[in-house]
């Protein structure tokens, strides 16, 4: 990935009007925590550093100038240029700064070329496809809600300066990924159970936050979990949520938190209830859990992958992809309308 590089960092983004893990019906769930809570080390202030992004003035000239339309869905591209604290807050301030039901379902499919799944069903909002490239960190693509950066489900204009600057935050908000190692991550809401108490000095990461994290820094699902254990996850103001994490050797695992403490557990497969101490017979019980078990051992390419997406969707899914953890290509389908793939490579073309 060295041809990949740029010092300056740099990331591919597509705006896809979608609706993300849905609410169940006669239910209502709040969003994710998309921001981090400010670290207690100086060196991870918001105020230390200055601001979220780190950005030229050519750097922003880069980014406005690579905005344009591929399609109807809206579906929008960008090229982000410059760098980021992937450990900083976001406030109102850094977004308007101008810029000249539960029922997410999620595998992994391990095998000569392993890939990873997800459903997103949230609410009607516009999401983001972003490609990193930071200085400091690996290559990566993920998608990620736009409602957390734009503060609304209607499709942005990216005519608009102060937009344009809020969008440019997406890569700070990742909901799913893959990076150039072949580690993948997704998440789902899950109901509370009982949070770890908070470790005095240690950072405070929001619960999509240390997703960018995890791609950023690690290769491994080891290496991720490592990470997750150096954080306190805040989720705040939102429900709570768990991990699938997989990577290009084929192990998977599941992160939770409940009974005061992260627990790993060994599974392929991620749906919307707690799985520390459950049975396997219990998780089969599971409508959509049992459908992609069950699945998993026949799927061979990514169109398995996405047939299998097929049959647990919902009605309100909005975006599914199949991430390949070989070359992590991305193939999303938005709206369900699974004749119409788009295949998103890990570097801009």
């Amino acid at each position: 990935m060295e041809d990949l590089r740029r010092t300056t960092g740099a990331a591919l983004a597509a705006v896809l009007l979608l609706a993300g893990c849905s609410t169940p019906v006669g239910g209502t769930a709040a969003p994710p925590a998309a921001s981090v809570s400010p670290a207690t080390s100086p060196a991870a202030s918001p105020a230390a550093r200055g601001s979220a992004l780190d950005q030229t003035a050519a750097d922003t000239r880069r980014t406005v100038q690579s905005l344009r339309r591929v399609d109807d869905l809206p579906l929008y591209e960008m090229t982000f240029h410059g760098s980021y604290d992937r450990e900083a807050s976001l406030s109102e301030e850094d977004l308007a700064g101008r810029a000249d039901g539960w029922a997410c379902s999620l595998f992994h499919l391990a095998g000569e070329r392993p890939l990873f799944g997800r459903n997103f069903d949230w609410d009607p909002n516009p999401a983001m496809v972003v490609h990193a490239d930071p200085p400091d960190g690996y290559a990566s693509v993920s998608i990620a809600d736009l409602f957390y950066v734009l503060g609304s489900n209607i499709p942005p204009d990216p005519a608009d300066s102060r937009t344009r600057r809020r969008l440019a935050h997406a890569v700070l908000t990742p909901f799913d990924g893959v990076n150039e190692k072949g580690l993948a991550i997704g998440m789902a809401a899950v109901p509370d159970g009982e949070l770890p108490p908070r470790t005095p000095g240690r950072p405070s990461v929001g619960s999509v936050r240390i997703i960018r994290v995890m791609l950023d820094k690690a290769a491994t699902v080891d290496e991720a979990v490592a990470i997750m254990r150096r954080y306190d996850v805040d989720f705040t103001g939102s429900p709570q949520i768990h991990y699938l994490l997989a990577d290009a050797t084929g192990k998977s695992a599941v992160v939770e938190f409940s009974g005061g403490r992260l627990n790993v557990i060994e599974d392929r497969v991620l749906t919307n209830f707690a799985m520390t101490g459950t049975t396997r017979e219990r998780r089969m019980a599971d409508t959509r859990y049992g459908e992609l078990a069950r699945g998993l051992p026949a799927a061979k390419s990514w169109r398995d992958g996405m047939d299998l997406l097929q049959r647990v969707a919902q009605g309100h899914t909005r975006w599914s992809v199949v991430y390949d953890l070989t070359d992590a290509t991305a193939r999303v389908v938005t709206g369900k309308r699974w004749e119409r793939v788009h295949t998103i490579p890990l570097a801009q073309r």
